[in-house]
């Protein structure tokens, strides 16, 4: 039969070719965005099979790593990373650096034409006003109407877009950041108790530095909503023949976006959906655990051991010098924790981990590697992880490169934490893992003797823990998780005690 159909007749019984993996199509996104649209040379999310071949370079003898593995430029990946899991990044860099054309071309890539990108996108200036950010009353509702419900509102077209683009958000005034920060975080905006609701979106930002410097100071809330932050490198002049192309051919990249990479919004919900069913295997996430418990302890801070933290102390405006200058216990070049001002909030955690999920899946794994998430972690953390500058790590000579570039010196932070995780042997010997493991198998069944058993373990333990030794931030938060085991033990005992 099938002989039958060959010749003229074959294209129209040809089976319909196989649809693309999403993940290869974010692939393939990618791949024609650093060759073709976004002149960014900068591979600087390394990842090698094999030692890469390096080289010291300079009076400051830094090292120059040629990657023996497929390697991502940041600028191209991280925003394309943000749109397939529809959370907000922020690109920053000088004037002229091709901030706004990379977002203008993530809203291409979602299916809308270049005109209504253009059209959507919002643009920060000294006199805008809430109205001009989200809409406006129609003036003869404002006339006629009784009551507030019969006022209709003429909505702006962006607030309904799957792509959002603030184009230099630190020029809006404070009180317009306050409606944006609704939209952003709440995900509607309200206008004279009238409610827009927004769908999911990827949001784009740009500003010319992240110190939330410009016209207006950005506000600390609206700040801490953006996920990621990539920065516009300079432009290397190498390639200055490809910008030469461009002006005498008239070409410009957003409006030749080949069809075969723009997404439906089908597809961008269920790429959404398979990056979060990619696995963070348990040995990652402790791992994960004990450097984020590095940096919120504060001795200091409180009287009582749940409050001897460094939020306590923000929270109470204490000058940071007079709370290091009373914290004299442990090694402050040591400790990972005396390199920063704050810990991490829960927000910066589920990011890091979504973002994490992300890149395993744009690399066609199923699960996160370790290298993942120390090439991740650095974008997710900028702005978040404040550096103490004045700290004695900070000092050294080595490390003055640090105080600038803070995408290496969280790089770095990350590889000290596993250095000490290592050292101190918690993937085979674990006690607090183990006591947790065997509290999450359950508690029904359990007698009296095996909780009593099982308190003294943790009050043991605990004792051990507290016989001379300094208190280190993954301590901390170990001892508190001992405490959170041996009341929930206590508390069953009690019931148990009660059914007699």
């Amino acid at each position: 039969m099938a002989d039958l159909y060959q010749g003229p007749l074959q294209s129209e019984f040809d089976p319909a070719p196989a649809a693309i993996a999403l993940d290869e199509k974010l692939r393939q996104a990618y791949f024609w965005i650093v060759n073709s649209a976004i002149i960014s040379p900068h591979y600087d999310i390394e990842y090698n099979l094999t030692p890469p071949q390096s080289f010291i370079v300079g009076d400051s003898k830094r090292r120059l790593t040629l990657p023996s593995a497929q390697s991502y430029s940041s600028y191209v990946l991280l925003p394309l990373l943000t749109f397939a899991t529809r959370r907000k990044c922020l690109f920053v860099g000088g004037p002229g650096r091709g901030k706004t054309a990379s977002a203008i071309l993530m809203g291409v890539l979602a299916g809308y034409p270049v005109k209504e990108v253009r059209r959507a996108m919002q643009h920060g200036h000294p006199q805008m006003t809430i109205a001009d950010l989200l809409g406006n009353p129609l003036p003869a509702d404002l006339v006629g109407a009784q009551r507030m419900e019969d006022i209709r509102i003429a909505w702006r077209n962006w607030l309904g877009m799957r792509v959002k683009i603030i184009d230099e958000y630190n020029r809006i005034p404070t009180r317009t950041q306050s409606a944006l920060l609704t939209v952003m975080g709440d995900n509607y905006a309200e206008v004279l108790n009238h409610v827009f609701e927004c769908p999911d979106s990827a949001w784009y930002l740009t500003a010319n530095d992240d110190q939330g410097g410009g016209t207006y100071q950005v506000i600390e809330a609206l700040r801490d909503r953006i996920d990621v932050i990539v920065q516009a490198l300079a432009f290397n002049p190498r390639f200055l023949g490809e910008l030469l192309v461009r002006i005498e051919e008239g070409l410009r990249p957003e409006e030749v976006v080949p069809k075969d990479i723009v997404f439906t919004e089908a597809e961008i919900d269920q790429m959404n959906a398979d990056i979060l069913k990619i696995e963070l295997p348990p040995p990652l996430r402790r791992r994960l655990e004990f450097f984020t418990s590095q940096f919120e302890l504060s001795e200091a801070a409180g009287a009582q051991f749940e409050y001897m933290t460094k939020d306590t102390a923000r929270l109470a405006a204490i000058d940071w010098t007079q709370l290091v200058a009373a914290d004299n216990g442990r090694d402050r070049l040591k400790d990972l924790g005396c390199q920063t001002l704050n810990g991490l909030s829960v927000r910066n955690l589920m990011t890091l981990i979504i973002y994490a999920k992300s890149l395993a899946y744009f690399r066609g794994n199923t699960s996160v590697e370790l290298e993942d998430l120390r090439q991740i972690l650095p974008f997710v953390l900028n702005d978040k992880l404040t550096p103490d500058l004045d700290a004695p790590f900070f000092a050294l000579p080595q490390n003055a490169a640090f105080r600038s570039d803070s995408i290496s010196w969280l790089r770095h932070l990350f590889d000290l934490s596993n250095a000490e995780f290592e050292r101190l042997g918690l993937d085979h010997d674990d006690p607090v893992q183990q006591l947790d493991l065997e509290f999450s198998a359950g508690l029904d069944g359990l007698t009296e003797s095996e909780v009593r058993t099982r308190i003294g373990r943790i009050e043991r333990l605990v004792g051990e823990w507290c016989k001379g030794r300094k208190l280190y931030g993954h301590i901390y938060d170990d001892l508190l998780k001992l405490k959170y085991l041996h009341q929930r033990y206590t508390n069953y005992l009690h019931w148990l005690q009660l059914q007699r």
